[in-house]
């Protein structure tokens, strides 16, 4: 197959790779020449899913259900299965996934290699901690069932270790059990971060999920103001229909988020929103842009990107506003800004991004210089606030700061696979 040029959902940056697919979970790997990557649905936002002048091994052929206990909620499938066709399968039975990130079109295998949380790490922590098991396939041939118990610690380079172990071809995982398919949700204004903090803290013990919308250009009076929503799962009689959903049906010769139309939006958003209690189907509350197909096309052909961190907990009031206010100096940012407390649960893997603090997560319209130098400021920040930026989302990071990020990188040397590599991978072992 000739090499084909392609992009992550962030459209930046680009890359070129023979693109080859996988069927069947039994088979051997294709023969390939350069380095191996493992590739699901291609919604990791930065370059930790390509594989610049290597192979990416497609994974969405191996899409199977393989087992269910519909007592215990016990699933088995095949690595390549979407997050939406398991929900599309477990809703009506009564069962939903443990975590869920912003889109419901990601693969279990790259669930597992970003260690993907939602908003309920409060209460659940990351995906990975509710994967029991699962085969990793690796380039010399071998077939590795890794556990908690067996093969414990290519377990834990696994989760959260941005596919470089190898194929992940199957995976044995929780259900919880649920009432529906519908949300009793709450939608509060805050007028600062200060109450922001306060709901947070004020909301995690009687709610399963909560998350924050902060408007990322206020600045003055309504700085830091947003609307925190909480919820959970709903056990009202009737079912409500998913959204309608819309496309973005071009690419714009230009992006369309600008300093305008982003201080237009937010301002909108924040005094239209309808607060107080309401009942809604599971999927606009945890997937709303979903709602809108090809959504990353409104950045223009240039791409975006997107940044999201975590600062430590004794640090995040002025972390968060220091961000907040350098964000809106620029002008930049998106519609759609987020903004959530970590609990201190222990990592399920050894590079896994979610840790005690408070994480903030945006985009950015891709305009070059300007645009990465705005993110090295962030990253100054996050730095001095004991933090971290999640690689399954980076495009820039160079190596030093990853190396701060995670210092525990070291253990994960002897678990990489030697044919794996990605262009995130090799971006911050080089630089």
């Amino acid at each position: 197959m000739p090499p084909a040029s392609g992009a992550s959902w962030g459209r930046f940056p680009r890359a070129t790779q023979q693109i080859i697919p996988l069927h069947w979970r039994d088979a051997a790997l294709p023969e390939a020449s350069g380095t191996l990557l493992a590739y699901g649905n291609g919604r990791s936002y930065g370059d930790s899913c390509l594989n610049d002048g290597g192979t990416l091994l497609h994974t969405r052929g191996l899409n199977r259900f393989i087992g269910f206990d519909p007592v215990t909620g016990i699933l088995r499938c095949e690595a390549g299965v979407l997050f939406s066709e398991i929900l599309d399968f477990a809703v009506p039975r009564g069962w939903f996934l443990p975590v869920v990130p912003g889109t419901r079109y990601i693969t279990v295998g790259g669930a597992i290699a970003n260690d993907v949380h939602g908003k309920n790490h409060h209460r659940a922590g990351t995906f990975g901690e509710h994967v029991a098991c699962f085969e990793l396939l690796r380039s010399d041939g071998s077939r590795v069932v890794c556990s908690r118990e067996a093969n414990a610690g290519l377990f834990a380079a696994t989760v959260g270790g941005l596919g470089l172990t190898g194929v992940v071809t199957w995976a044995e995982f929780a259900l919880k059990r649920v009432p529906g398919a519908q949300m009793a949700t709450e939608t509060l204004r805050f007028g600062g971060l200060t109450e922001f903090f306060a709901l947070s803290a004020q909301s995690e013990a009687d709610h399963e999920y909560t998350v924050a919308w902060i408007d990322c250009s206020a600045s003055g009076r309504s700085f830091g103001r947003g609307l925190f929503i909480r919820a959970n799962h709903s056990t009202t009689n009737g079912t409500l229909a998913p959204p309608r959903r819309l496309r973005m049906p071009f690419t714009p010769p230009l992006s369309l988020i600008n300093r305008a139309s982003l201080r237009a939006f937010n301002a909108a958003y924040f005094h239209g929103s309808r607060q107080g209690h309401a009942i809604s189907h599971y999927e606009p509350y945890f997937f709303p842009l979903d709602a809108i197909a090809d959504w990353n096309r409104i950045y223009g052909p240039r791409g975006f990107l997107q940044y999201q961190c975590v600062v430590a907990p004794e640090n995040a009031d002025a972390a968060v506003a220091e961000l907040l206010q350098r964000i809106a100096a620029s002008g930049s940012g998106s519609f759609l800004a987020v903004l959530k407390v970590f609990s201190d649960r222990p990592a399920a893997g050894i590079l896994s991004f979610p840790r005690a603090g408070t994480t903030l997560a945006l985009d950015f319209p891709n305009r070059g210089a300007p645009t990465l130098a705005l993110l090295e400021q962030l990253d100054d920040i996050v730095v001095a606030a004991d933090g971290a930026v999640y690689p399954a989302k980076d495009a820039r990071l160079k190596g030093a700061r990853f190396r701060r990020y995670f210092p525990q990188w070291e253990q994960m040397l002897p678990h990489v696979d030697p044919r794996f590599s990605s262009g995130f991978w090799r971006r911050v072992m080089e630089t």
